[in-house]
């Protein structure tokens, strides 16, 4: 696969893994080129041992960590959650996706980046355990840790977003 056809077939999957991992929209674009200059130089080196999306996640893992550790940014507002799913024609659906994004955002922002990355792998890209492990290169018991620990900590702040007590975390029906 050439780079191009990459870039094309996969640059909506690292632009949305970005903004997944904190990167802010104003700045995805940037740190989507800073990923495919990464890419462009270490494709010839892909062996195809793992999907490349997993391979493609791990590269937008590093340079986002290394992004928001240059610079830690704010939680995101309502017009730029807005701008992140785009705009229903609906007011009052926008309404409620944008406060849904916010606490969302809110949320994911309190976690650690490695809690971070596996939940949003799992919760939101539906990768498995062991594509995630591969993909942030950690083993799948730390990739299981993770994911407890994140979904304990979602869990224990949505409840206090909302003024509720903590759900208990349970399995739903699939494993990390």
């Amino acid at each position: 696969m050439t780079f191009e056809e990459v870039y094309r077939a996969h640059f909506a999957f690292v632009w949305r893994s970005l903004r997944r991992l904190g990167i802010r929209e104003e700045d995805a674009s940037d740190t989507a080129q800073e990923v495919f200059i990464v890419v462009h130089r270490k494709l010839p080196e892909f062996a195809g041992r793992s999907k490349l999306t997993t391979w493609l996640y791990g590269v937008c893992f590093r340079v986002a960590s290394e992004r928001r550790r240059a610079r830690p940014a704010p939680p995101l507002g309502a017009q730029e959650a807005a701008a992140f799913v785009g705009r229903p024609p609906d007011p009052a659906t926008i309404a409620e996706r944008n406060q849904g994004l916010a606490m969302l955002e809110r949320i994911l922002d309190r976690m650690p980046d490695e809690q971070r990355a596996v939940f949003c792998l799992f919760e939101l890209e539906g990768m498995t355990g062991e594509e995630i492990a591969e993909a942030l290169e950690i083993p799948l018991g730390t990739a299981y840790s993770r994911l407890r620990l994140a979904r304990t900590a979602f869990s224990a702040a949505t409840a206090e977003l909302v003024g509720s007590p903590p759900l208990p975390v349970a399995s739903r029906g699939r494993t990390a």
